[in-house]
């Protein structure tokens, strides 16, 4: 059961939008809601090229993050005002850093949270500005992510779950992060995609959950060629799926891409909440 729930607040509309969901999602339960507000601060490349010689770069410098922090705090005080409104334990956490250091110092915090929610930083029309903060807490805090989609509502609580389940660690990783809301849930669908005659793995997975008190339905699905995430996405539509709970893959910085296939479609084109854990 979640205990603590951390949201990636930045000062942008879609602080709202997370915050909103991590209420519909956790309404009646306990929950301790942990506010991360990222206070971005300026890096001496903001101030290149600059002819006034390193002393005045440094002013340049000092003058913008003396900026950047006021600006926080203004916001600081509206995101503290928003918490204290929900009659619940919360907290809020300030980072003031640069976009270098800011990804692994929340990562780092987020080991002390059950769950985080972010925006899914693809697909919106924008930069990704926080693409780096995403990558760095699926891969580096141990934790599950709670990726929801640019301007969503969500109506209520997590009734229905789509587990994508390969059998792989990841898989059981993302299904050990979404126990609480699986249980809680009124219907639990597990897919498989293209999964061996045998069904074996099926049933396997089928037991183990039932021994968690959940009657899940197996539902095993020929990809046909289309990408993963457009097959997860088709059955989660079919299902209304409120929450699609899957294993997040992903490269070294060292290679073109960060993220794994099937982990950035779904990053760039979900239209539902997803839980990732690697």
């Amino acid at each position: 059961m979640i205990k603590d729930l951390m949201v990636h607040l930045d000062g942008s509309p879609e602080d709202e939008v997370r915050l909103e969901y991590a209420q519909a999602i956790t309404s009646g339960m306990p929950v301790h809601l942990v506010g991360a507000f990222t206070n971005l601060l300026p890096e001496l490349s903001m101030a290149m090229p600059f002819d006034g010689g390193a002393a005045a770069v440094v002013q340049v410098v000092m003058e913008l993050e003396q900026q950047a922090r006021k600006d926080g705090d203004a916001v600081a005080r509206r995101l503290a005002d928003r918490l204290g409104g929900r009659g619940a334990p919360t907290e809020l956490l300030r980072f003031d850093e640069t976009l270098g250091s800011m990804s692994i110092t929340v990562a780092e915090r987020a080991r002390y949270a059950d769950l985080f929610v972010a925006t899914r930083p693809y697909g919106a029309g924008d930069p990704p500005m926080w693409l780096d903060l995403v990558e760095s807490v699926l891969f580096g805090s141990g934790r599950g992510l709670l990726v929801v989609p640019p301007g969503y509502r969500q109506s209520g609580s997590v009734r229905t779950v789509l587990l994508a389940w390969n059998g792989s660690r990841e898989a059981a990783r993302a299904l050990g992060e979404g126990l609480g809301f699986i249980q809680d849930a009124d219907r639990t669908a597990v897919l498989m995609i293209d999964p061996k005659a045998d069904g074996r793995m099926g049933q396997a997975i089928e037991r183990h959950l039932a021994r968690h008190g959940v009657t899940a339905e197996i539902v095993p699905v020929e990809s046909q060629g289309r990408r993963v995430a457009d097959v997860v996405l088709d059955e989660a539509r079919r299902i209304s799926a409120d929450l699609v709970g899957m294993g997040g893959y992903g490269h070294t910085r060292l290679r073109e891409q960060v993220f794994g296939g099937a982990t950035l479609d779904m990053l760039t084109i979900a239209d539902r909440p997803i839980l990732l854990a690697h």
